[in-house]
């Protein structure tokens, strides 16, 4: 597949030979599905958490006798049924929600979403990607003149480029990332795929070496 090469001023100045290996697989959004599900499952962070009678301060001794007082027996003052006391069946951090997916089912999901964005013109070449200061001015005024415009994208670095992650920070609705990281479920958040045409073999020699 042939995609078009642009430069920093949104003009075509060539083209480039994708390899068919990455960027023309065939789509399975059932695979693509269960390796979004995973890393967003991995992602989450579990916040929530109630304290059981075990961790809830207090309640040391009993807090009264046994017998003798007509009173109902109770062995501390934080138990569940008493005010400030423990919660019974709560969440708690103790819950693991990360899922286990075969680093082949990834990188072939990758590669289907690479693909997607090859055949539907949402993936964007450029011959360079360099700017001197790290303004976000000039990260907008490149934008712009791409055919994505400002929609909401991710630029795929080369390597970690401080100008260019400082300048586009800014940006709503842009993202930067290392070629070397790219995965599914970023690729699935943002229309557009903007990175430097060398990128492409970083692609290659990262993920198809896995193999």
């Amino acid at each position: 597949m042939k995609v078009s090469v642009y430069n920093q001023e949104g003009k075509e100045v060539g083209k480039s030979l994708l390899p068919k290996e990455i960027f023309e697989v065939s789509i399975n959004p059932d695979l693509v599905h269960q390796v979004v599900c995973s890393q967003l499952a991995n992602r989450r962070k579990v916040i929530a958490h109630t304290k059981t009678r075990g961790e809830v301060r207090g309640g040391g001794r009993k807090p009264w006798a046994q017998k003798g007082l007509g009173r109902a027996r109770h062995g501390s003052i934080r138990s569940p049924i008493w005010k400030g006391g423990g919660v019974v069946f709560g969440p708690t951090k103790a819950k693991v929600f990360k899922k286990k997916i075969p680093k082949k089912m990834k990188r072939k999901a990758l590669f289907m979403i690479l693909s997607a964005k090859a055949k539907n013109n949402l993936l964007i070449l450029l011959d360079k990607l360099k700017i001197e200061k790290a303004k976000t001015k000039l990260m907008a005024e490149i934008l712009e003149k791409l055919p994505s415009k400002r929609e909401s994208s991710l630029i795929a670095l080369l390597e970690m480029d401080k100008n260019l992650i400082l300048a586009a920070r800014n940006l709503p609705g842009i993202q930067t990332i290392q070629a070397k990281d790219l995965n599914a479920l970023d690729l699935l958040s943002f229309k557009y795929l903007i990175m430097p045409k060398e990128a492409v073999k970083v692609i290659k020699d990262t993920f198809l070496k896995e193999r």
